[in-house]
């Protein structure tokens, strides 16, 4: 009888240690962020890990200071948006160059406690898109285009979150870039940062608004008859997603690179439009998507 209980308790032990973490996972609460998020849960879980489920936690600031905190331990950001956190504003980065963007963003994080692992090679910068409809009608093409319309004081309402208007690397960007201004009465700020919203008020014509942020993976752009003006000067930059973790998290599970790094390497614009798109536009689950995308490119166990 002993034999047999100190047996039951060696197999408990072992089923104890086999099993890793727990580990704390965020993301933004636009539809990518739960996408990728979702992506990244399942792949930890199926290798071992207990997972706690903090997805579509917040804004950027939220999500950012609640790793900084330890409040989470890992959650997808893009290279662009380390750029220009606060206490890097004295730090120079090539933001266009996508390559030396990471190894920069890398090597200054590296010192403040937070690793980040291999970039997807999906660049999901920041847009701004206009129903199909008045781009024909008004020759837009590009935010040099948008920018004449504007100046010309024709008709504008831009959609966006409180964010997008707010940081110096997103609107304020365009309007520096080429050069035209929105009244406060022509911007509105919805709440949080989905796309998904913006977009289909520029869609519908909800309240005047004809114009949406975007992003360049957005699925829903084409569905709801938009179209991405370009950003031919590059006002913007690159914006690839990659895990963030904290480092104490990082060197206690080294593996994690290993498990998530393959995952991202296979998200390219094209993937990443499509998977957003059957959560934004058909409505499924993220955790679906994700699992099922996981499955058909034989990432799940």
């Amino acid at each position: 009888m002993k034999s047999v209980f100190a047996l039951l308790i060696a197999l408990g032990m072992g089923l104890a240690l086999a099993q890793k973490g727990p580990i704390t996972i965020g993301s933004k609460i636009d539809t990518e962020g739960s996408v990728l998020c979702e992506m990244v849960r399942t792949v930890l879980e199926g290798n071992g890990f207990k997972v706690n489920d903090r997805c579509s936690f917040g804004t950027t600031n939220v999500v950012r200071k609640a790793l900084t905190s330890g409040e989470i331990d890992l959650y997808p950001e893009y290279t662009g948006t380390a750029a220009y956190f606060p206490e890097y504003k004295d730090v120079k980065f090539e933001t266009t160059d996508p390559a030396k963007l990471y190894a920069k963003v890398r090597e200054v994080e590296l010192k403040n406690n937070i690793v980040w692992l291999q970039p997807a090679p999906a660049n999901n910068t920041w847009a701004i898109a206009v129903p199909k409809a008045l781009a024909d009608k008004e020759g837009l093409k590009t935010i040099a285009d948008l920018s004449k319309y504007v100046n010309a004081g024709k008709p504008i309402k831009l959609a966006g979150s409180q964010e997008f208007f707010d940081r110096e690397d997103a609107f304020k960007a365009f309007s520096k870039v080429y050069g035209f201004n929105l009244k406060p009465d022509q911007m509105v700020v919805l709440p949080g940062g989905n796309t998904t919203q913006t977009e289909q008020a520029a869609a519908k014509g909800t309240n005047g608004v004809n114009a949406a942020m975007a992003y360049g993976t957005d699925g829903g752009i084409a569905a709801l008859g938009l179209v991405a003006l370009t950003d031919s000067k590059g006002a913007v930059a690159v914006y690839q997603p990659a895990i963030t973790v904290r480092k104490a998290v990082f060197d206690k599970y080294p593996e994690l690179a290993s498990l998530i790094d393959p995952v991202f390497k296979t998200l390219n614009e094209a993937t990443l439009s499509s998977l957003n798109a059957q959560v934004a536009v058909d409505g499924k689950n993220p955790k679906d998507v994700a699992q099922a995308y996981l499955k058909s490119k034989g990432l799940l166990k």
